[in-house]
């Protein structure tokens, strides 16, 4: 136990940090009037509430974007080793792009991708 003596020194110290940071700006923040509060929407009034709901057109256009995402995340890194550890990388590299392209072919087939 007497190893994470430092760490949960140090937590306590940054929740301390944050705990006076916030409480600072309370103390010398003013706050604004409830009526002047809209977000922020291009300069443009808001035409809904900022919690509608999404359509559920939008949620494996989410996930499909995700799978983009997680792919770009884990080349970046390969790109570098790839030389280093050769033709197995490159193998390994092409299954994971075949997972993705499975993926992505089955949310094409099941409409996921069509918007009408």
């Amino acid at each position: 136990m007497a190893e994470f003596v430092p760490v949960l020194a140090l937590l306590g110290v940054a929740v301390g940090v944050v705990a006076l940071c916030y409480g600072l700006s309370r103390v010398v923040g003013v706050a604004p009037l409830v009526v002047e509060v809209v977000p922020f929407s291009g300069g443009l009034t808001p035409v809904e509430h900022a919690f509608s709901r999404f359509h559920v057109r939008w949620y494996p256009v989410t996930l499909v974007f995700l799978a983009f995402d997680m792919e770009m995340l884990f080349m970046y890194p390969w790109t570098l080793v790839v030389s280093r550890v050769g033709a197995s990388a490159v193998i390994e590299m092409f299954g994971f792009l075949a997972i993705l392209l499975a993926g992505v072919l089955y949310a094409w087939r099941e409409g996921a991708l069509r918007w009408t």
